[in-house]
C-alpha cells in the first residue's frame, strides 16, 4: 500500500471538533438571528420602498400565473392602499387578460418565492415578508456551515454567522420584500455546495491515490452531485435577478482552477490534462447546462398561460405544435432582449441613489420607510420618526474593507486558495456595476451589494482566524487572538443594537433618531 498520508493531509485538512458540534453551534446562531427577523415581521404595516412592484407581482403569479397590470401607480398607489385594507381586488379590467399583460424587469423566480410566503400566510405585510426573513435566516446557516468548512473551525464558522446575522443591510433586506436577498441566497448556497463540491473532488482523489494503479493523469471523478447542486443554485440566482451571471461566470472558472490545483497537489505527471480531460466536461455541464435549465423552468408559468408579456399565445396555437413550440421560444428570447434593454437605459435620478465606489464606505443608505404625521403620543415626545434604513452595520463593513486588503496580501504572497475564493466572490458582486456606472450612468443603490456581503463576513472570519493562530501556536498567543476577535465581534454586536430601532421601524423620538445617523449623507431627503 502506497504512502497517502502526506497528500491526504494536504488535500483535506482535519475538521477541528465533532461533527454533532458543527450543526448545533450553527444552528443556534441562525435560530438567533431568525428571531432578529420574524420578531414584528409586520411591521411596518405599510408597503416599503420598491414591495409596491414586487409584492404584487408575486401575487399575481400565484393567481394568474403571470404578472398582471394592477391599479393605480406611484401618484395614486390605488392597489397598496386596498391591500394595507384587506382588499384583493388590485387588478385592472381588460376586455382581454392579455391586454393587461405587465412587463416586468426581473425574472420571475425571487417573485414566486415572494408569493409562496403570500400563500401561506396571506396577503399582508407578514405574508409578503415572509420568504424574505426566512431566505435571510437560512444564509445565516449556510454560511456559518461554509465558513466552518472553509476554516476547519466551528468556533470561526459560528463567528461567520453570527456576524452576518448582525449586520444591518441583510436584517432590512430580510425584513422585506425585495428580489436581493434571495439573490444572496442563492448565490451563497452556489457558493457553499462549490465548497463542498471541493473538498468531495479531493476525498475521491486521495481515495484513488490510496488504492489505484499510478497514471499520469489520474482517475476520472464520476458523478459530482455537489457541482450539479451549485449550477442549479446558481441558475436560480440568474432566475431571480440577472446580475446571477456574474458570480455564475466567476464561480466556474474558479471550479475548474479548483480541479486543476487538486490534481497538482496530488503530484500526478500531467495534473492539467487530467483535469481538462477528464473534470472539465462535467463541469461546463453542470455550469452551463444546469443553470439555463433552472433559469428556464423558472419561467414555467409565462409559457403554460396565454397572458403573459409578448406571448402571442393564440397566433402560435393556430398555426400547429411544432410552431408553437418555436414561437414561444422566439417570443420568449425576445422577453428577454427587452429585459436586458430595459436596465441598460435604466438612467432616472433617485434621491436615494449612489455609485459603487461609494456602498463599501456605507455614504448613501436608502430610506425604506419613514411616515410622516406620527402623533406625540406614539413616543412620548413632540417630534416622532419610525424609520426603516438600509444601511449596513458600520463596524462590521468597515472592518470588512480592511480585512478584504488584508486577504489581498494573503493570496499575493501565499495563493490560500480560501482568501482567492473570497476575493473572487465579493470581486463578482461589486466590480461589474463600475461598468454600469461609466457606461450607461445607471441608477444604482447600496442595497446591490447584499450578494457579497457574506464574503465581506468571510474577509472578515479568515483574519480572525490569522489573528488567533493556528492550533499549535502559543496559548498565550491564541488567547490574545481570541481576546481581540471577541472584543471586535462585541463592538459589532452594541453597534447592531444602537442601529436597531432604525433597522425595524420601531417608534422612538425624532431626538434619538437624529443620533443614530452616522452622516449628515444618510438623512439627505428625510423629514427634518
Amino acid at each position: 500500500m502506497r504512502n497517502w498520508g502526506v497528500p491526504a493531509r494536504r488535500l483535506i485538512p482535519p475538521m477541528q471538533g465533532g461533527a454533532l458540534l458543527g450543526w448545533l453551534g450553527p444552528l443556534a446562531v441562525a435560530i438567533f438571528g431568525g428571531i432578529l427577523r420574524f420578531v414584528r415581521l409586520g411591521e411596518p404595516r405599510a408597503v416599503v420602498f420598491d414591495e409596491t412592484f414586487y409584492i404584487k407581482d408575486a401575487y399575481s403569479l400565484i393567481v394568474h400565473g403571470v404578472e398582471m397590470t394592477t391599479l393605480g401607480d406611484a401618484d395614486n398607489p390605488i392597489a397598496d392602499q386596498r391591500l394595507i385594507a384587506g382588499n384583493l381586488d388590485i387588478f385592472k379590467q381588460c376586455g382581454e387578460p392579455s391586454e393587461c399583460a405587465s412587463f416586468v424587469a426581473h425574472p420571475p423566480l425571487g417573485k414566486w418565492m415572494i408569493g409562496a410566503g403570500e400563500w401561506l400566510f396571506g396577503m399582508d405585510p407578514f405574508g409578503w415578508r415572509f420568504a424574505a426573513a426566512l431566505a435571510g435566516t437560512l444564509s445565516i446557516l449556510v454560511l456559518a456551515r461554509v465558513a466552518r468548512r472553509m476554516t476547519r473551525s466551528t468556533l470561526l464558522g459560528c463567528l461567520a454567522g453570527l456576524l452576518l446575522a448582525l449586520d444591518g443591510l441583510h436584517l432590512v433586506l430580510s425584513r422585506t420584500a425585495l428580489l436581493d436577498v434571495f439573490l444572496m441566497f442563492w448565490v451563497l448556497c452556489g457558493f457553499a455546495c462549490l465548497v463542498a463540491d471541493r473538498d468531495w473532488a479531493r476525498r475521491r482523489l486521495v481515495g484513488w491515490y490510496e488504492s489505484a494503479p499510478v497514471t499520469e493523469l489520474g482517475p476520472r471523478l464520476g458523478s459530482r452531485p455537489w457541482r450539479l447542486a451549485a449550477g442549479a443554485c446558481l441558475g436560480a440566482a440568474c432566475a431571480v435577478k440577472w446580475s446571477g451571471i456574474f458570480f455564475l461566470i466567476a464561480f466556474a472558472v474558479l471550479s475548474v482552477m479548483w480541479d486543476l490545483g487538486a490534481r497538482r497537489a496530488l503530484g500526478l505527471r500531467e495534473p492539467y490534462r487530467g483535469a481538462l480531460s477528464y473534470d472539465l466536461p462535467g463541469g461546463l455541464a453542470a455550469m452551463t447546462l444546469v443553470p439555463a435549465l433552472v433559469f428556464t423552468a423558472s419561467w414555467t408559468g409565462w409559457f403554460a398561460s396565454a397572458d403573459g408579456w409578448g406571448r402571442n399565445w393564440d397566433r402560435a396555437t393556430s398555426s400547429g405544435p411544432g410552431f408553437f413550440v418555436l414561437d414561444s421560444v422566439r417570443s420568449w428570447v425576445q422577453y428577454q432582449t427587452q429585459v436586458l434593454g430595459f436596465h441598460s437605459g435604466l438612467d432616472d435620478y433617485h434621491p436615494y441613489m449612489s455609485e459603487p465606489w461609494q456602498w463599501p464606505l456605507l455614504l448613501r443608505p436608502v430610506s425604506f420607510h419613514y411616515p410622516t404625521g406620527l402623533p406625540p403620543s406614539a413616543c412620548g415626545a413632540d417630534q416622532c420618526s419610525q424609520a426603516v434604513l438600509g444601511v449596513g452595520t458600520p463596524a462590521l463593513w468597515y472592518a470588512a474593507a480592511l480585512a478584504l486588503l488584508g486577504l489581498v496580501a494573503w493570496y499575493v504572497s501565499a495563493r490560500d486558495w480560501r482568501a482567492g475564493a473570497t476575493l473572487l466572490g465579493f470581486a463578482a458582486g461589486w466590480l461589474p456595476w463600475f461598468y454600469y456606472a461609466i457606461a450607461d450612468n445607471r441608477t444604482m443603490y447600496l442595497f446591490y451589494m447584499i450578494p457579497v456581503v457574506p464574503f465581506m463576513v468571510l474577509a472578515l472570519v479568515l483574519m480572525a482566524g490569522l489573528v488567533i493562530g493556528r492550533q499549535d501556536a502559543p496559548a498565550t498567543r491564541r488567547a490574545t487572538g481570541a481576546a481581540v476577535v471577541g472584543a471586535f465581534a462585541l463592538v459589532v454586536l452594541i453597534n447592531f443594537w444602537w442601529l436597531q430601532p432604525v433597522l425595524t421601524a420601531e417608534t422612538i423620538t425624532q431626538t434619538q433618531w437624529w443620533a443614530r445617523m452616522l452622516m449628515s449623507s444618510w438623512v439627505t431627503g428625510a423629514p427634518k
